[in-house]
């Protein structure tokens, strides 16, 4: 090979080894005005938070306290939109089928979607593990509360009546729905359950007409009523009492007293891993995922602001942070029932129990 054809192609190897760090640097420069493009993006707009209850409830109250550390966070508006109807089902629908464009955040109730999605429940046109995930806000906690006035004083007092007690929850599929339901079952409770109230709030209204009697539902939603001595828990989920309710017996304390107790662990088992799924945050499926990621971060930041913190100890509202991947894990493996058990769940959503 002569000289000339060697200097040849050692000066083509220069130009393409130039030509290949120009490309490196402007990938480089590429994805950093990605990332800062994200954060100017969302400077100024407007961000739809799709709550699926009415205004009012536990739910409503969770967005109202964490939207100002989000807009601190992320430099938009949250604007809340509450879209109640079918246990949740409505707004959630709502926030799969809206814009991928990152304006559109939502909060879900994990549990009751995750059994009207094993269920098939007709209206569950949403795939759980499709949404992008900003994170838990709380793992919720449930109790049953009865109304003062009923004259419940103990768990013991609901199991031994000789009439069925009114117990009310929202529509088909909604957790205090599945809650009622499951604890029904898991207990042979002698209990009638009315079903198709839009909200926690709306059911307590009729607690205090005395037309129901108590209802399952979260923690932090029951707080109020508690505090104010029109309610009393008489139930709480879990393997272990929670610190504020020391003096309430959990559900897994009764598993040995049903007349099968084995079969009554794995319910609570299945039960207890729903109830771990939680009030999370989602954006819908396909929202591009610097920005998901960008919103993960402001989730994360907003969720341990000292302030935040301190109105949650000032409230009484418990937060449970998880980040959006694990809550993506613990949704999607809470649809692992055994068969039976599944059965079950799916039964008793679709009001066959």
């Amino acid at each position: 090979m002569n000289k000339k054809v060697i200097i040849a192609i050692a000066s083509v190897f220069v130009i393409l080894a130039g030509v290949l760090a120009v490309g490196v640097m402007k990938n480089r420069g590429a994805t950093h005005d990605m990332e800062e493009d994200v954060a100017a993006f969302y400077k100024g707009q407007v961000v739809t938070w799709i709550i699926p209850y009415a205004p009012g409830g536990g739910y409503d109250e969770y967005a109202r306290l964490l939207s100002p550390f989000l807009e601190k966070y992320t430099g938009a508006r949250f604007d809340i939109e509450n879209s109640p109807g079918a246990g949740g089902m409505k707004g959630v629908n709502e926030l799969f089928s809206s814009p991928k464009n990152g304006l559109v955040v939502g909060m879900i109730n994990g549990s009751a979607l995750v059994t009207s999605e094993i269920a098939g429940v007709k209206g569950a046109n949403y795939k759980l593990d499709q949404f992008g995930y900003l994170g838990r806000i709380v793992a919720d906690p449930r109790v049953l509360v009865m109304s003062k006035a009923a004259g419940f004083n103990t768990f013991e007092d609901i199991m031994n009546s000789p009439t069925p007690v009114k117990i009310g929850a929202t529509g088909l599929g909604g957790s205090t729905y599945v809650d009622a339901v499951i604890a029904k079952e898991a207990f042979h409770m002698n209990v009638e359950i009315i079903h198709g109230f839009d909200s926690s709030s709306v059911i307590r209204q009729e607690m205090l007409r005395g037309n129901i009697k108590g209802t399952w539902g979260s923690y932090g939603s029951a707080e109020e009523g508690i505090d104010g001595g029109a309610e009393v828990v008489m139930l709480q989920s879990g393997k272990t009492r929670l610190p504020a309710l020391q003096d309430v017996p959990a559900v897994f304390e009764y598993a040995d007293k049903t007349p099968d107790p084995a079969k009554t662990l794995e319910v609570l088992n299945a039960w207890d891993a729903l109830i771990a799924c939680g009030r999370s945050v989602a954006v819908p499926p396909g929202t591009p995922v610097n920005r998901l990621k960008f919103l993960q971060e402001a989730f994360n930041k907003a969720m341990h602001d000292p302030d935040l913190i301190a109105i949650g100890k000032r409230t009484g509202r418990l937060f449970d942070y998880a980040s959006g991947d694990e809550i993506h894990k613990i949704t999607t493996d809470s649809t692992n029932m055994k068969p039976d058990i599944k059965e079950i769940f799916i039964k008793a959503i679709n009001g066959q129990l």
